[in-house]
């Protein structure tokens, strides 16, 4: 069930992205299949992709003092959205850089805030 819930969070995060980001479309008729699929791409790309481009990356992150950690979330956003529109023909699109930066930040902050208001098990 948590799962779910999270997955629900993701979904209505990705939504408030395309709304306020420019450069994030939902393209598709079916607007919350798109999203919905793309919520489940994030999520896999978030627990496989991004640990490995973080380690990968760890030099550049240490230079950086951790702000190269916004690239490697912009890259695993629009990763995300890349498989969900060649896996699932998904519509929702991020055209760009910058786009899918703003989009995990917008994304990272939305769903903060929805997860306050989910109880936890414990």
């Amino acid at each position: 069930m948590q799962l779910i819930i999270r997955w629900l969070i993701t979904a209505a995060s990705l939504v408030v992205a395309a709304w306020i980001v420019p450069g994030i479309d939902i393209t598709d008729n079916s607007g919350w299949l798109a999203v919905l699929a793309m919520a489940a791409m994030l999520g896999l790309a978030n627990a496989f992709l991004r640990p490995l481009l973080t380690i990968l990356s760890c030099p550049m992150v240490l230079l950086t003092l951790g702000l190269f950690l916004f690239v490697v979330n912009a890259l695993t956003f629009m990763f995300a959205s890349w498989a969900a529109q060649t896996l699932f023909g998904a519509g929702f699109v991020v055209n760009g850089f910058f786009p899918a930066m703003f989009g995990s930040i917008v994304v990272s902050i939305v769903s903060f805030l929805l997860s306050v208001f989910v109880p936890d098990k414990s």
